[in-house]
C-alpha cells in the first residue's frame, strides 16, 4: 500500500515540493553558518518525495533544543499550520485520509525539526 501512496504523492505534487526543498537546502549549505538549515532542508525532502511507509523520531539533546528554540520563533509555526491545515482539509473526505496523516507527519517535523530522524 505505501508504494502505490507513494506514486499517487510523487505525482501529485510530491516531486516539485521534494525538489524545491533540495533547492533550498543546497542554498543553505552555501554559507557554514547554513549549513544546519540546509540539512534540514534535505529531511524535508526526503519526506516530501515519498512520505509513505516513514516515520518521524526525536532524539533529546541540549543542541537539538535551543536550535529547535529558534526554528520555532522564525519558521516553524508558520510551516506547521500550512501542514495541518492542509492535513485537515484533505481529512474531510474518504480517499485524501491517507494523505492528510502524510501532512500531519511532515507538520510534526516542521515544527521540531532538529535531533529528529527520518526512517
Amino acid at each position: 500500500m505505501s508504494i502505490l501512496g507513494n506514486i499517487i504523492w510523487f505525482l501529485t505534487g510530491g516531486f516539485i515540493a521534494g525538489l524545491g526543498w533540495l533547492v533550498l537546502g543546497c542554498l543553505w549549505c552555501i554559507t557554514i553558518i547554513g549549513i544546519p538549515i540546509g540539512i534540514q532542508c534535505f529531511k524535508f525532502a526526503g519526506l516530501s518525495f515519498f512520505p509513505f511507509g516513514k516515520h518521524v523520531e526525536y532524539d533529546d539533546g541540549l543542541g537539538s533544543i535551543i536550535l529547535n528554540i529558534f526554528w520555532v520563533l522564525l519558521v516553524g509555526i508558520e510551516m506547521s499550520l500550512f501542514h495541518l491545515i492542509i492535513g485537515a482539509i484533505l481529512c474531510c473526505t474518504v480517499i485524501g485520509i491517507p494523505f492528510g496523516l502524510q501532512h500531519f507527519k511532515i507538520a510534526k517535523l516542521a515544527f521540531l525539526p532538529f535531533g529528529t530522524g527520518v526512517f
